[in-house]
């Protein structure tokens, strides 16, 4: 709803490529500890107010420096912003900022408020940007938008949008048949099912698949799970799992069997290593040579190869599924998995209290990634009071992932591969798949393609037949 009607200083796009939009030009001095913008002018927000470098700054001091947004580099080093004219500022930071355009794509909190939206108590009192589309009204179940004529871009065809608010699955899919709603899907805006993909497919409705820029993949506990502190018991783990079949048999053939933690579709993704072929004979060599022998299932020092599974089907859908895939190919080399189901919020407990010996993680996907699931998720010494860690390692990994953080320029793509070539070494994750972002609409919908972030509405480029 956001991308409706606030914009940023840059958008993201394809690929990670950096477009202009509020700015139209910038220039990063000083190894990436300052950086020129040049402000787009004849701009204006709902209300009418000017866009210019005053309201850009009164904007940008509402959050940069302050603590709460530290989690963002550009925040947490910021250091100062001078006005040069109407439609110049300079930003100045302590230390060079990694992913500085990316950062200012994002869709929070960097998109722009007109200072008149603002009660002089400093809260909020309406939401006025300069976007395409101005609220007319709000309320729990819907929000309805309307053209803002004074936009300075290209208008869309249609002069009115609704959003509405459908939290079930099965009635937004209804909702989709009845002719009530023209579009749903994304990965998690309102999502689809591969199934009912291909149910709505086969009923006629025009189906859009994206490859997706979010990886499923599996962590190891080691330290709860002894045997997984071998990495021979990781790898023979990892080529145990037959990700083309859960492509297959789960995604109907949507999902690509990922050999990487991020997919091409990112910038900085590294070099992309075809998905591991299950290979049970070598999986069970593997096993074998590192002391885990006999049938039907393995044991070590009269322990057993006994693994738990935890999954949510809440938090990442049709894990339960999945898990149950893998359950079963595991036996089949001599490893005794057991599945443990928990909700939502019991997920996120155990994945930050590691109750788990295996356990499923999505990375965050466009803008954020790849620095921010390379921090968020494996740097040991960020806190992340969310997910859990994927995996950590404060003698090696961190190393390699401060030194991809403060590399600029030409120097990113091969420290960053560095973090990924340990990942691959070391067996330290295992990536399964690539999630597909399914979306469906209605005939009337001419011209859709899916947003290349989940945080962007795909309304451009489309017309609407009457």
């Amino acid at each position: 709803i956001q991308d409706l009607m606030f914009e940023p200083l840059v958008k993201y796009g394809k690929g990670g490529q950096i477009e202009p939009c509020l700015a139209t030009d910038w220039k990063i001095e000083d190894g990436g500890k300052t950086l020129h913008l040049t402000l787009r002018q004849g701009v204006t927000f709902q209300d009418g107010t000017k866009f210019d470098a005053a309201a850009c700054k009164w904007n940008l001091e509402r959050w940069m420096g302050l603590d709460q947004f530290s989690w963002m580099n550009c925040s947490k080093h910021f250091q100062s912003l001078e006005v040069v004219d109407d439609y110049h500022i300079t930003l100045h930071f302590k230390e060079p900022v990694l992913a500085l355009m990316q950062e200012l794509s994002y869709t929070r909190p960097t998109r722009f408020l007109s200072p008149k939206s603002v009660g002089a108590d400093g809260k909020f009192k309406e939401p006025v940007g300069t976007g395409p589309w101005r609220q007319i009204s709000a309320d729990d179940t819907q929000s309805v938008f309307e053209h803002h004529e004074g936009y300075w871009g290209e208008l869309p065809s249609y002069e009115r949008l609704e959003a509405k608010v459908v939290p079930d699955a099965r009635s937004r899919v209804a909702a989709l048949r009845a002719g009530e709603l023209d579009l749903i899907g994304g990965f998690w805006i309102a999502p689809l099912t591969p199934e009912e993909g291909k149910q709505l497919e086969a009923a006629g409705f025009n189906v859009v698949v994206d490859p997706g820029n979010v990886t499923l993949v599996m962590a190891y506990n080691p330290d709860r799970a002894e045997a997984l502190k071998d990495p021979a018991v990781r790898r023979a783990v990892s080529i145990g799992i037959d990700r083309a079949a859960i492509s297959k048999v789960l995604y109907h053939g949507y999902a690509k069997p990922a050999g990487n933690m991020f997919s091409s579709a990112l910038p900085y993704a590294g070099t992309q290593r075809d998905a591991p072929v299950r290979d049970a004979a070598a999986a069970s060599a593997l096993l074998e040579k590192a002391g885990w022998t006999g049938s039907p299932i393995r044991s070590k020092d009269g322990k057993p190869l006994t693994l738990e599974l935890v999954v949510s089907p809440d938090a990442v859908p049709g894990s339960r599924v999945i898990a149950e895939v893998i359950q079963s190919e595991m036996k089949e080399i001599g490893i005794d998995l057991v599945i443990r189901s928990v909700d939502h919020a019991s997920k996120h407990t155990d994945m930050l209290e590691q109750k788990y010996d295996l356990g499923f993680f999505l990375t965050y996907g466009a803008p954020y990634d790849p620095f921010g699931s390379i921090v968020g998720l494996c740097l040991s010494t960020f806190h992340n009071d969310v997910e859990g860690k994927l995996v950590t390692d404060p003698t090696n990994l961190d190393p390699l992932i401060n030194a991809a953080m403060a590399a600029t320029g030409d120097q990113i793509q091969p420290t960053i591969q560095k973090v990924y070539d340990w990942l691959r070494d070391n067996d330290a994750i295992a990536p399964l798949v690539y999630v597909p972002s399914i979306w469906a609409h209605s005939k009337r919908i001419h011209g859709f393609s899916s947003p290349v972030t989940e945080y962007d509405m795909p309304y451009e480029n489309v017309l609407l037949a009457e």
